[in-house]
């Protein structure tokens, strides 16, 4: 029996989870399964839209318009082709009557009209070879795809002597959702088998890296459990299924590399399998339940915004992170406890490398891959300013692009070219000269005489940029104008016609609907919240990097340089995505704008990923800094024991986001390949230049922190080193081998 230096004994955490690891590994399977059957057909409950703000001025006129004026706002249109005839012939005519009575008898559609009954010059096309029917389907999002899907495969096709087609928004959202949950089930296969070979290259044994992915995979299960049962309450996008794949994987294997690896590390080391069990919980541990909450708090920040898109991704994020965290923290413990030694079994790499290297392959000891961290590390912290200088300049010139970023609505453009409700929408675009959907909507209420009506209807048609306007449509004390503008249907003469329309003086009230008077209240609603947004993110992470910490100085770092971290996705954003670059290698349809959510939804899960490698870079070197006082072998010493595993963890998510990033719907591509390239950005640049070449020349003075902080610290902080060691000091980089030889040899606390 061998003799160790006495310590302190196990947490009450660690003896509760690896007490009875069986029984903790049933009751998860178990919790796994009901999981399933509670999330099983969330994605069909789940909403396309939520880009609107439910308490502007145009979602008040719009759902005014849908109770009083059925027909003036429809979201259903039938393109009808003439087949070269001319859409004035008697037999297309004819054809089109028939389709329009039969669509008027349709259960859940109202407001049936046609080019063939008003005559309306914006229903017909420019060459007169094709015309429009238009409709309302009745209903939210869902109720609404209801009704599509089932009236749909009775109009699309052939009758007679006419071919229709379908569009409208409601077509756009129902394609929307369908190729997006296609698109999610085509991600998940590639990357879960991409996601294991890199694990397995990673950790060499089988064993070890299927942990990460069963972690992943009952995240994402139970986070599909809480979004299923959220739909009874709220709206939830279906775009949140992405995060939840993507961070569910990403982090639960982010948060398993971290912990597998320290646990490899102590048994190593010499610990037995309980005692490395409870040194990994109460260091790497803590590390991974900080690092949850610094991800979970900058996802929660887009709750303060009122678009439900929004809400949804803070939804799902926040119970993904979590789901992960508690796994990672439950059941990966109780999985160490049963396999031991054995998490190094099935070791596919054996064959690609000598006997000798094998404890180096693991990454338990501080050979190869340490070594060239070692050597890039002393490079970087010895020529400090030039790296700190040359870098942030460099990540700045990224982002210029972002300067002239211009925000729209997200449309049917976001499909691909092939979607049958974006090819209509762009022969509607192209060759109509007003879309029946692409108007402004002006309701107005209160009693008022005929002349009081047409006086304001010359007043709005002398307006700039205005094409027509159609009404007054009364019914009682109610009614609506359709502003069909000159210019682009929500571009930026539009939205200041929006503006202009507000501002005219009627003597009864009016409110102003469409999507350009939807973009613009967006807009607004997310400048107006932004801030909010922001200090809860800055605030709460100087906070917990502190706790962590113990500076001033560091966390302050830690926020200016993971922003600088996204300078590089959101200048590629738009260079790409805005101004169409690469728009042919990507498979995507520009469209001069960026939705203008989108940057919000990066900032807040770029920004949160980013602190989690932040996390766990600082908590290694807080942890040796601790141990030895000296500042810059904790910072080398840090980056050499968490650069390949961050990176590693990196490139998995990176793999993962462009999955994601692979959909055909522009918005989850641009989510995904934004992301993947923030995720490596971080880990390549911020966290192996900037971050040891900053912390080089801030020096000693990186660790200060007045005296009330230091003691509100002593109370509240949070260590991830609790075993005691004798102060070590090291003369620089140089000594780094032997330092690691005296930390493999710690003494350690036995267990029982």
């Amino acid at each position: 029996m061998s003799v160790v230096n006495s310590g302190p004994r196990p947490g009450r955490w660690t003896r509760l989870v690896t007490a009875r690891p069986r029984l903790s590994l049933l009751l998860a399977l178990v919790v796994t399964a009901l999981a399933v059957f509670a999330g099983s057909g969330a994605a069909d409950r789940l909403s396309s839209g939520g880009w609107e703000d439910p308490g502007s001025q145009s979602s008040y006129a719009a759902k005014a318009l849908d109770r009083e004026f059925a027909g003036a706002r429809p979201n259903l249109l039938l393109l009808v082709d003439s087949g070269g005839k001319g859409v004035d012939d008697p037999a297309v005519a004819g054809e089109a009557s028939r389709l329009v009575k039969r669509l008027s008898a349709e259960e859940g559609v109202t407001g049936v009209g046609s080019y063939w009954q008003s005559g309306s010059p914006s229903l017909r096309s420019h060459d007169g070879q094709e015309a429009l029917i238009a409709a309302r389907v009745q209903g939210d999002e869902k109720e609404a795809g209801e009704v599509l899907e089932r009236i749909a495969p009775g109009y699309r096709g052939t009758h007679g002597s006419v071919e229709v087609s379908i569009g409208g928004p409601v077509a756009v959202m129902h394609d929307m959702q369908t190729i997006i949950q296609e698109d999610l089930l085509r991600a998940e296969m590639i990357a879960l088998p991409v996601t294991l070979v890199l694990l397995v290259m990673v950790f060499g044994s089988a064993v070890a890296a299927m942990l990460p992915l069963v972690i992943g995979v009952v995240a994402i299960l139970g986070t599909n459990a809480i979004l299923n049962g959220l739909t009874a309450f709220t709206d939830v996008s279906v775009f949140a299924l992405n995060l939840t794949t993507a961070l569910g994987l990403g982090l639960a294997i982010d948060y398993a590399l971290f912990i597998v690896r320290r646990f490899r590390e102590e048994l190593a080391a010499g610990a037995a399998t309980r005692q490395a069990v409870g040194i990994t919980l109460r260091t790497a541990g803590r590390t991974v339940l900080f690092s949850a909450l610094t991800v979970a708090v900058s996802l929660s920040a887009m709750l303060v915004f009122p678009q439900y898109f929004l809400r949804s991704f803070a939804y799902a994020g926040i119970a993904v992170v979590l789901l992960a965290a508690t796994a990672a923290l439950i059941l990966l413990p109780a999985a160490l406890m049963l396999l031991g030694e054995r998490v190094n079994a099935l070791d596919l790499r054996r064959l690609m490398r000598s006997r000798g290297s094998a404890r180096a392959a693991a990454g338990l000891e501080d050979s190869g891959e340490g070594t060239r961290w070692g050597r890039a590390v002393a490079l970087v912290m010895r020529r400090a300013p030039v790296f700190a200088v040359f870098t942030t300049a460099v990540l700045v010139l990224l982002g210029l692009p972002f300067l002239g970023v211009k925000f729209g609505p997200a449309d049917d453009r976001q499909l691909p070219p092939s979607a049958e409700s974006h090819v209509v929408q762009e022969h509607i675009r192209e060759g109509f000269p007003g879309s029946p959907s692409g108007g402004l909507e002006v309701f107005a209420e209160g009693a008022a005489t005929p002349a009081q009506y047409a006086e304001y209807r010359t007043r709005l048609e002398g307006l700039p940029g205005v094409l027509r306007v159609d009404g007054p449509l009364v019914s009682g004390t109610n009614a609506t104008f359709t502003v069909l503008p000159e210019e682009k249907a929500v571009g930026e003469e539009t939205q200041r016609l929006v503006r202009e329309v507000r501002e005219q003086p009627a003597p009864f009230e009016t409110s102003v609907a469409g999507a350009a008077a939807m973009l613009v209240d967006s807009k607004a609603a997310i400048g107006e919240r932004l801030p909010w947004a922001a200090a809860i993110i800055v605030v709460v992470t100087l906070l917990l990097v502190f706790l962590l910490t113990g500076s001033v100085l560091i966390p302050l770092q830690a926020v200016v340089l993971n922003g600088l971290s996204l300078t590089a996705m959101f200048g590629a954003v738009v260079w790409i995505f805005q101004e169409g670059h690469l728009s042919g290698l990507l498979a995507f349809t520009s469209t001069g704008d960026i939705e203008a959510t989108l940057p919000v939804l990066m900032f807040c899960v770029a920004f949160g990923l980013s602190m989690d490698y932040g996390v766990f870079l600082l908590s290694r070197i807080k942890e040796e800094y601790d141990r030895t006082g000296d500042h810059e072998h904790a910072v080398a010493y840090g980056l050499r024991r968490t650069g390949g595993l961050i990176t590693a963890a990196a490139v998995i998510l990176a793999v993962v986001m462009v999955a994601i990033g692979a959909s055909r719907v522009t918005n989850a591509k641009m989510l995904g390949l934004g992301i993947a390239l923030a995720v490596l950005m971080d880990a390549t640049v911020v966290r192996s230049l900037l971050v040891p070449s900053v912390m080089k020349l801030t020096g000693r003075a990186t660790w200060w922190a007045p005296a009330p902080l230091r003691a509100l610290y002593s109370r509240f902080g949070i260590s991830e080193g609790e075993i005691p060691h004798p102060p070590v000091r090291a003369e620089g980089v140089a000594e780094e081998a032997e330092l690691d030889d005296r930390d493999r040899d710690r003494d350690r606390t036995p267990v029982g």
